[in-house]
């Protein structure tokens, strides 16, 4: 019963509190690749750290120190080979593995199934997932690295673009981007964006609306417009 109540708190806040910091900072350092888990090699890394990460903030029994160089340690063996995969093509291929196509022309490559040990049952489900239900409708099929399947149908198959329908076509002036959120100007998009805040401000006048802080989100559309969602929509 004394074991229950004996509760160390101060120590598990200060060991969360440093695993977490740690674990944010090692994930920075590892970079986009790693977050987005492009590879079946960055997804295993990645339940990795954060397991010894969760270990060293729960576990009382876990040596702290021993733990958090474990977690450095498995961080730098991650970021090193991802260091010799970007300067080594063989290694790359090693590590990473490489896309396998399992479709060509319409014709399915059972070499290339066995190998990548896909069953066909799986492979029919990620190509209903795009919405093609034949493989004779596909030119190309590519299963990539991280495990998704990347399709090219056949040209008869495609959706007509405004080019084969000669419609015509205008370049976008702006990329849709946030221009306030929460009552505030994004300044970094409107820096990159090449505008103002007196071009917001003329916007949001046309508008009805005096105060930046009226608004819950404003976003740049490709013509100059503003979408503007107002706090007074209930949100």
């Amino acid at each position: 019963m004394d074991k229950f109540f004996d509760i160390n708190f101060w120590e598990m806040i200060i060991r969360t509190t440093v695993s977490f910091v740690a674990l944010l900072i090692l994930a920075r350092i590892l970079g986009k690749k790693q977050l987005s888990q492009l590879t079946f090699f960055h997804y295993i890394t990645g339940i990795t750290i954060g397991s010894i990460a969760a270990d060293l903030a729960s576990q009382k029994e876990t040596p702290f120190i021993d733990g958090l160089i474990s977690l450095i340690w498995w961080t730098f063996l991650t970021w090193l080979l991802s260091f010799i995969a970007l300067k080594s093509a063989k290694a790359r291929v090693l590590i990473d593995d490489e896309p396998t196509i399992v479709i060509k022309d319409g014709e399915l490559s059972v070499k290339s199934l066995k190998s990548a040990r896909l069953h066909m049952d799986d492979l029919l489900m990620m190509l209903r997932e795009q919405s093609i239900f034949s493989i004779q409708d596909v030119h190309y099929a590519v299963l990539e690295t991280n495990g998704e399947l990347s399709v090219f149908k056949k040209v008869e198959q495609q959706e007509a673009t405004k080019l084969d329908v000669k419609a015509t076509t205008t370049l976008p002036t702006f990329m849709p981007s946030e221009i306030i959120s929460d009552g505030k100007i994004v300044q970094k998009n409107l820096l990159e964006l090449d505008l103002t805040e007196e071009w917001v401000m003329r916007k949001l006048r046309k508008k009805g609306i005096e105060s930046v802080e009226d608004v819950f989100y404003a976003q740049l559309q490709t013509n100059g417009s503003l979408y503007i969602s107002l706090r007074k929509n209930g949100i």
